[in-house]
């Protein structure tokens, strides 16, 4: 179903959407090309819509279900209208998808000679000068190690991207990669002596010749918070601009768009200095005692921000963090300034010596900048807190990013959003400082650093995702992000779920929140998963419930030699998810019950028999306590709105979707969904969160579960 801000008619479909129907038809080149490729209305629906916005320089977002096809959808019209495109995804897995398989087929099948190219941030390409550090660290000699380093040298000699994601064998949490990929923070620039055969160089300059360029929105909304990954300079020259997984893109954009200081940051430039002083300036300076005295003060700081439980965010609504002593804090960060300023004076009598004093003294410069902001109060347009859980972690962010958006996404195709038209109409200035990448107003309080470019003129920007609200016109997504106005398309997914899948929401549970409540979850899931060999995912919405239902779990299905239980953080996520997909498949013959959280809600793909069942232990409600939640919920109710209803309940109902989402991944997939939170049957709100299933069948009670596991069982049998 379309949705538009007016009232008025659709002008007729674009010249490009006739080429696009005609490629996406029954009779066209991919039903040529493959047998099995059959027309689906809804795919058909989506890229007119694209190609008609790609054509006439309109903003457009599209809420494309599991199964339509959307990736196709776009990039059909994007490469056939003969314009510069650049994709942004939120993930390196798609990324790497689109580059890799998507683009080469379609140019392929167009018959179209377009140059592509494939942007990440640096820290996801080998560095040679880090490299060659690395080689003198006596880390990398430790035994457990060695044969990790050998695979990184041979990677080097080899590769000619110097992307990491082609690098075998090495496990991607592993502590040699951060010492042979650089940072904005460690990076030497044009200083370094690898400058000319620099990966990231390469990379950049490979894109900025591309017809087709494929980034990451980390790497977009670093580039508009600090201008130095490539894509501020490639903007300007692309006319159509495509983000998928766009559900992810307001909690990206606020991560960059805000300010960050954290003990770990300083340790890093601390452990750097020391280094780089004691191997090219021994004896110019007291670089042990430095380090010495900035150690101290970052362990004191430390201190002063207390222990608290993992994924404590304390607010910060005043002078100093809420529950700290006030002297104690502010003593400490003034002790953190005063010893990173010496630090300073040291490496400005360093700077000849070579560009790695260079950087590090403008580290920090950098470091004593945030220290500053931090000692004063946030501004009313960002909310602030301390994540003291673990390593000591400022934060200072925007509670969206719709005004960044609007401002310097949008204002190029004012003639396509209403409310931006009126804005010029008034008598708002039309000249080239007011364009976007423009704006003469400071942000100070974003780290935003503004720098010429070239004027941008009216562009194509598409926007995607398999969840995006759960109403018609998407305001979950479309109001954090500045989208109000522009036109939105929702097209349902293909699958049948009313036949594919069922769910069932237990009536006696205890209430969400106790033990009790997180051992029935494990119970059910472990009696669930015996019916079906493994086969089962449990995804948890907090990390104690992780743990709880983890380990309870292992405790259940300890004697059965048939089943195993993988647990999130034990292998990184790849591996986990591999595994899984192996089920008794594989070497070990085992079936597998994953538990995990967090990331794994979203980006598992996993289709065919090998899940088919997903347990949510309890409603995904956003955390009412968390400074960043609060303060949106405040802002809300300024407004006159009402947060329970225009924000817990739509934040919920998305998660829910994502999560659910995991279930039914190809239109042969069946499963069970058990959602372990009895409010969906007792609370007015119950229909609303359960309607985001879509037709999925309800189980009434437990005989019902048992039924459908034990027909789902029987298809393995058969």
């Amino acid at each position: 179903m379309r949705s538009s801000p007016t009232d008025s008619p659709q002008p007729a479909h674009s010249e490009l959407a006739e080429q696009v129907t005609h490629m996406l038809s029954a009779y066209g080149p991919l039903a040529r090309d493959n047998p099995s490729y059959r027309q689906r209305d809804g795919q058909l629906d989506m890229a007119c819509a694209v190609a008609d916005a790609i054509a006439r320089s309109e903003a457009l977002v599209v809420e494309a279900g599991t199964g339509v096809g959307k990736t196709f959808a776009y990039l059909i019209p994007a490469l056939l209208s003969g314009e510069r495109v650049l994709v942004s995804t939120a993930t390196k897995n798609l990324q790497d998808q689109l580059f890799t398989r998507d683009l080469p087929y379609l140019t392929g099948l167009l018959g179209l000679p377009l140059r592509k190219a494939l942007l990440k941030g640096r820290s996801s390409y080998l560095c040679l000068y880090r490299l060659e550090l690395a080689r003198q660290d006596p880390v990398v000699h430790l035994r457990e190690l060695q044969a990790g380093m050998h695979r990184i040298e041979q990677f080097a000699r080899s590769t000619c991207s110097g992307d990491m994601s082609e690098l075998e064998g090495v496990d991607e949490r592993s502590p040699l990669l951060p010492l042979v990929t650089s940072t904005r923070d460690n990076c030497l620039g044009q200083q370094c002596p690898h400058s000319k055969n620099c990966h990231v160089n390469l990379a950049r300059r490979e894109a900025m010749a591309a017809d087709v360029v494929v980034v990451n929105h980390h790497l977009f909304f670093a580039d508009m918070a600090v201008r130095e990954s490539g894509v501020a300079e490639l903007l300007p020259t692309v006319h159509t601009v495509i983000f998928d997984e766009a559900h992810q893109l307001n909690d990206i954009g606020t991560q960059f768009l805000g300010q960050q200081l954290s003990s770990s940051h300083v340790l890093d430039f601390n452990r750097d200095m020391l280094a780089t002083g004691m191997q090219l300036a021994r004896g110019l300076a007291p670089w042990q005692e430095l380090s010495r005295d900035l150690e101290q003060a970052v362990r004191e700081w430390r201190l002063a921000g207390g222990r608290h439980a993992t994924g404590t965010r304390l607010r910060w609504t005043g002078e100093i963090p809420e529950g700290l002593d006030p002297d104690v804090w502010l003593a400490a960060m003034r002790g953190l300034q005063e010893r990173l300023q010496q630090t300073q004076q040291a490496l400005d009598m360093m700077s000849e010596l070579g560009p790695d004093f260079v950087r590090l003294r403008q580290r920090a410069a950098e470091l004593i900048d945030k220290v500053q902001l931090f000692r004063h109060p946030c501004t009313d347009e960002s909310v602030r807190w301390l994540d003291a859980s673990g390593a000591l972690r400022l934060v200072q962010s925007p509670l969206d990013i719709a005004r960044v958006v609007r401002e310097k996404l949008l204002q190029g195709n004012a003639q396509a959003i209403p409310e931006l038209a009126d804005a010029r109409a008034d008598g708002s200035p039309q000249d080239d400082d007011d364009m976007p990448w423009h704006d003469d107003l400071p942000e100070p309080e974003w780290g935003i650093v503004e720098s010429p470019l070239p004027v941008v003129q009216q562009r194509a920007w598409i926007f995607t995702s398999a969840t995006l609200g759960e109403n018609e016109r998407l305001e979950w997504f479309t109001r954090p992000c500045g989208l109000d106005e522009v036109p939105t398309l929702r097209v349902d997914s293909p699958f049948d779920y009313a036949r594919q899948a069922a769910v069932y929401v237990p009536r006696s549970f205890p209430p969400p929140g106790g033990i009790d409540h997180l051992h029935a979850v494990a119970d059910l899931a472990a009696r669930s998963a015996r019916v079906l060999g493994g086969r089962t995912l449990v995804l948890t919405t907090t990390l104690r419930g992780l743990r709880a239902i983890g380990e309870r779990l292992r405790e259940q299905l300890a004697h059965d030699s048939g089943l195993v239980v993988l647990l999130q953080g034990e292998a990184s996520k790849a591996r986990l998810i591999a595994r899984f997909r192996e089920g008794s498949t594989g070497a070990q013959g085992q079936g597998c019950v994953l538990v995990a959280s967090a990331s794994f809600w979203e980006g598992v793909d996993v289709p065919g028999d090998a899940l088919e069942l997903v347990v949510i232990d309890k409603l995904p409600f956003p955390p009412p306590q968390d400074p960043l939640v609060e303060a949106r919920t405040r802002r809300l109710e300024r407004e006159g709105g009402n947060a329970f209803r225009e924000y817990f309940l739509p934040e919920t109902a998305v998660m829910l979707k994502q999560g659910a989402g995991r279930l039914i991944r190809s239109e042969t997939d069946q499963g069970v969904l058990i959602i372990g939170d009895a409010r969906l049957l007792q609370k007015n709100y119950g229909n609303r969160l359960l309607r985001v299933l879509g037709d999925v069948r309800r189980l009434p009670d437990e005989a019902a579960l048992d039924t459908a596991l034990q027909q789902l069982a029987k298809t393995h049998q058969a």
